[in-house]
């Protein structure tokens, strides 16, 4: 249950004001289709998610653990301090070649290759091995969480301030958790 609740927290918190949560801003004012551009969302998300967390799994394994216990805590530390740097919002193109769920698909996919979501998740995996199901729903749910209001609620919840202070509560959540995991040791 640590794990489940640790992933869905650190990725909801994280997500907010974050370029795929601008992505998701941006394709819900494009199309206004929301179920779709939500099915998009969540099933690039389970993947990218799926592979990151695979991906943490697999390098305790390659790792030993006491150096692991070094990369997650300074790991989740760096993540702490990259959600005080903010997200750009990317552009999507100008023409509608795609619909709205192969575009959504796509296109957070691929913004979520190398974002702190994806960072995050291959960390927590790492941190909980033999919860590959608990961090793999609580960070896709957690993606859900963020992303929802947004592609519903659109311009009416975007608060630069709000945005300031979700970027500071989850760095510490992040530094929290780094620094827990090298006193674990």
């Amino acid at each position: 249950m640590e794990a489940f609740l640790a992933s869905l927290a650190l990725v909801a918190l994280g997500e907010i004001g974050d370029k795929t949560q601008l992505l998701s801003f941006a394709l819900a004012n494009r199309y206004r289709a929301h179920w779709a551009i939500l099915a998009g969302i969540t099933l690039a998300t389970l993947i990218n998610h799926g592979l990151s967390a695979w991906l943490g799994v697999w390098l305790t394994h390659l790792v030993p653990l006491h150096w692991m216990q070094w990369i997650l805590g300074g790991s989740f530390i760096a993540l702490g301090l990259w959600m005080l740097i903010p997200d750009k919002e990317d552009e999507l193109e100008k023409e509608r070649t795609w619909g709205p769920f192969i575009a959504s698909f796509v296109l957070f996919f691929l913004a979520e290759i190398g974002d702190k979501t994806q960072i995050a998740t291959i960390a927590l995996a790492a941190r909980f091995p033999a919860d590959f199901a608990a961090v793999l729903s609580g960070t896709t749910l957690g993606m859900i969480a963020a992303n929802v209001p947004v592609i519903w609620l659109g311009a009416k919840l975007t608060n630069p301030r709000w945005e300031s202070w979700a970027h500071r509560i989850s760095a510490i959540l992040f530094v929290g958790f780094g620094v827990a995991s090298l006193i674990a040791q």
